[in-house]
Parts: C-alpha cells; structure tokens; sequence
C-alpha cells in the first residue's frame, strides 16, 4: 500500500543529512534534523525545517539514542525516518522500532536487515544462493577460545570483523597466535562503541585482493536491478579513500557474472531498497562474496554520476511502496566516475584522526565535478564521530580524462584549521601505477611513505593568513566573537530537548 511521505526526520549527521535534505527539498518533503550538543552549528541542522539536540557528544548519548531519536520523530509529527550510513542504519531492532511506532523506515526490512546487514548471517545466505564466500567461521564468535578453535580450520592470517557494521570499524587483521587475544578485544570494543554490537566473526585474508561492489536497487514488487559496480581498492586501515567506477580489473564476463552474483543474493530474500554487495577479486580474478551493506553508501555519487539517478529520491520512492520507474535496460552507464574523501587525519602520523575548528575552506568547482560536505567555516571538528570532512567527485569521458580533473580538483581545494590527507589524495591519483591500474588493498602499505607527499604551497599559506586575518575581523564585528557559517539556509527552527520536554 502506497502511502506518501511528507515529513523525514534523518537520523544522522554531517554530509548524509546534507545529501538526503538535498533531494527531500527537490520533491516537497519537509525534513528534521537531529544532533549532538557538539554539532549545534553544523549545517544539516539549518537546512533542515526543524532540527532536535538529541543530547551529549559521545554517539551513545546522542545519535545512537533510539528512544530519543523516536521521540522527536513522534513530536515533529514526521511521515518517515532515513538513517544515513553508519550509527543505527543497518540495525534491524531500530528498524523493528521506526515501524511499531506508526513511521516508515527508509531502508529494507528489519528481517532483510538482519539476513544481510549482519555480515556472519550474510555470508550464509551467499552460499544458499550459490555464490563464493572467503573461507571463515561458520557465525559470529563469543569469545577468544572459540576464535582460536575457528582460525585452526583455515590459517592465519585472518581478519576480525563487527557482524554489525561496515566502514572498517571493528576489523583487525591477525598474522600470528601471539597477536589475537589483543586484537579480539580491541575487535569487540570497537564495534560495541560504533554499532551497539560486540559480534565479531573470522574470514581468511586473500593476498594482494581487489575490493569491488555492486549497488542494487529493489523494491517490494519484484523488481530488481544493478546500478554497476565500483572499485574500492585504495585503502587504509581497511576504510576506502579513492572508489571509482567502473572497475578497470573486469572484463565484460567478469562483470556480468559479478552482477548475477550480486542479483542472486538478494533475489534469495525478497530484498527491497537501496543495498551495495561487496566482493573480493583474488589475483586470478575470482571473486568472493564478503558482505552486504543495507543501505547508502558513503561513495553512492560515483554511480549517479555514471547513471544519473539520484539513490536517496529512489530510496524514498521504494519505501513509499512505488514501483522501480527503470528496467535494467534502460539504466544508461556513461564515462568513468572517481571519488577522493577528504578526512581530518595526519597521514605522516599512522593516519591518526585529528581534530580542530575549520578556518578556511577554499572550495572545487567546475564541469564534472561534484563536492558534498557536512561541514563550513568555524565548525568544530571533534574527536567522537569518523573523520570524512568532504568528498570530491568527478566524471570524464574516460578514466584518463575524470584523473586528470580530480587531480586538478584536489590541487585547488584546501582546508585549513584540521589536519587533513588532501596532498595524499593527490598523491595517490598522480601515482603512475594507479593510472595504470596496477594496484590492490596493499597499494598504500607497499607504495605510501610520510616523506612522499609536499607541503603546502607558499601561495597557500599566504591565502591561509589573509582568511584566518578575515575572519577574526568578521567575527568581531559580527558575531561578537563567533565566525559566521557560510550556509544558505531556508527557514528553519531550532528546539533543545528542554524546550520539547
């Protein structure tokens, strides 16, 4: 049953909210943001219609407080909820929630959520559809002993990896006996603060691997289809920086059988939404099946540039009950398409995360080029939630022509306050094996060194100076101390908790 969405409260922060606020704006819906204290001035919060102070910085005070999320989602008299990517939106008991309280989850199904979402189960359900996985254990592991049981059947090394989660958080390669104890530990700690679930399970380490995706749309009809596929091999600390589509590593039979792979899986559920299917290429080109995202990606623009579909719109659409307005035929792949995230981290320091308040941004724009951001000048950039300041993306006619405009995009954007790995996006890009295509996971590991990547220009410090000089006289005369945010922003409220209880 069809049901139209008017209001969405999106239960997320930074660039998502930005992105799904976009599209809701472009189709009449009205939205509501919701924050931490720390992220009061962050501009999700005022483009939104209304936005709530869900509470406290640490993420389980705020954005992974389910009742308070609901509350606010009931006061503001919302049709729906999005969840974004990361926090709660791959836990099927908050979907299980959004729905029992009279909303509309955008999203799959809670039991979809928790077929695929959860990466131990996922992996079962590959292999009833007939699908390679990597050898690991059979489900998510209780405790050390176990582990130690699990890693005697295929050898180290291994990865640790949250049942729940994605986007590296919880994963820890394992090379030796001596270093699991720690590494199951720190495996469950850090998946238990980022998801509110300490699962974790083992799966064998490929060699020199390629990391390739598959996004899917469905909806509640039957209808299936693939948007292509993206490479997302360039990597640190098992969280992507480059992705690109389409992957240069396939041939049109590696390809298609990629995508019946990818298809099969979710055909096996009855899926419906917005999903990405993820995969390894060994060095003979044979994939595996790893793991299922329900929900958006952090790098979806790659494949709207190469399809021109806006994901978020069609991700309302499915769960207001409408049917896929496409066939798989009629999905034009155009080009090449290429994604760098910026992220407040210190390459030269182990890609340690870094924090501070933005001074200066000097902003990338032109044909085929793309930037989204959660963040404007005199933001604060704090220690508890991911790194991702903004992402650059591009398109050209072909993978030559999108390089060199990145290249070109990345070297006139800059961000001064937040230590930041700009130089090395650039680095990468530049880089002759990766133009070639040469390159897999290990491509940082083997190729990055501190000492590669250059400074700031001079040109740049002296631009860094007169802003940050700017600025200070702005805010003095203006905001009596508090530099002013360089965002639009169309009527908005503002309600504390205080003020709704």
């Amino acid at each position: 049953m069809k049901k139209r969405i008017k209001k969405i409260l999106i239960a997320n922060r930074g660039e998502i909210a930005v992105r799904v606020i976009r599209t809701c704006k472009e189709m009449g819906i009205h939205t509501v943001a919701v924050h931490s204290e720390i992220d009061a001035d962050l501009p999700h919060v005022r483009l939104a219609d209304e936005a709530y102070c869900l509470g406290p910085a640490p993420a389980r005070a705020s954005y992974l407080n389910q009742e308070k999320i609901l509350e606010f989602a009931k006061y503001s008299k919302s049709d729906a909820i999005h969840p974004g990517y990361g926090f709660l939106a791959e836990n099927a008991g908050f979907a299980n929630a959004v729905i029992r309280g009279g909303f509309v989850f955008i999203g799959p199904r809670p039991a979809e959520i928790a077929s695929l979402g959860d990466k131990a189960s996922a992996r079962q359900v590959a292999m009833r559809a007939g699908v390679p996985v990597v050898p690991g254990s059979g489900g998510t592991i209780a405790s050390y002993r176990k582990a130690v049981s699990a890693i005697k059947l295929i050898g180290y090394p291994v990865l640790l990896k949250a049942s729940a989660g994605g986007g590296g958080k919880g994963m820890r390669m394992v090379r030796s006996p001596g270093e699991l104890h720690a590494a199951f530990d720190s495996s469950r700690s850090e998946a238990k603060a980022a998801f509110g679930d300490d699962r974790v399970y083992v799966e064998k380490y490929i060699q020199s691997p390629r990391h390739v995706e598959v996004q899917i749309l469905a909806d509640s009809h039957g209808n299936f289809i693939h948007l292509g596929e993206r490479e997302c091999s360039i990597q640190r600390r098992h969280q992507k920086i480059i992705e690109e589509s389409p992957c240069i590593a396939l041939d049109d039979n590696g390809r298609n059988s990629l995508f019946e792979a990818a298809l099969g899986i979710v055909r096996t559920t009855g899926y419906s939404n917005a999903g990405t299917l993820e995969f390894i290429l060994d060095q003979d080109g044979k994939f595996y099946f790893l793991e299922m995202n329900t929900r958006l990606q952090v790098e979806h623009p790659v494949t709207e540039f190469r399809t021109g579909i806006d994901l978020v719109r069609e991700q309302i659409l499915i769960a207001q009950g409408e049917k896929l307005s496409f066939s798989q035929s009629d999905i034009d792949f155009r080009g090449y398409s290429i994604e760098a995230r910026i992220c407040a981290e210190d390459p030269a320091n182990s890609f340690a995360p870094c924090t501070g308040h933005l001074k200066l941004i000097q902003h990338s724009s032109g044909y085929g080029i793309r930037e989204e951001t959660g963040f404007a000048i005199g933001n604060e950039i704090s220690s508890f939630y991911d790194s991702l300041l903004a992402k650059l993306i591009v398109w050209g006619r072909t993978r030559q022509e999108a390089l060199n405009r990145l290249s070109s995009a990345l070297e006139s954007y800059r961000i001064y306050g937040v230590k930041n790995n700009l130089q090395l996006c650039k680095w990468i890009v530049d880089h002759q094996d990766f133009r070639r295509g040469e390159f897999d996971t290990h491509f940082l590991q083997e190729q990055y060194s501190p000492d590669k990547l250059p400074g700031a220009p001079e040109q740049f410090l002296k631009l860094v100076s007169a802003g940050a000089s700017y600025i200070h006289f702005s805010s003095n005369r203006q905001s009596g101390g508090k530099a002013t945010q360089e965002v639009s922003a169309s009527k908005w409220k503002l309600r504390s908790y205080e003020h709704y209880s």
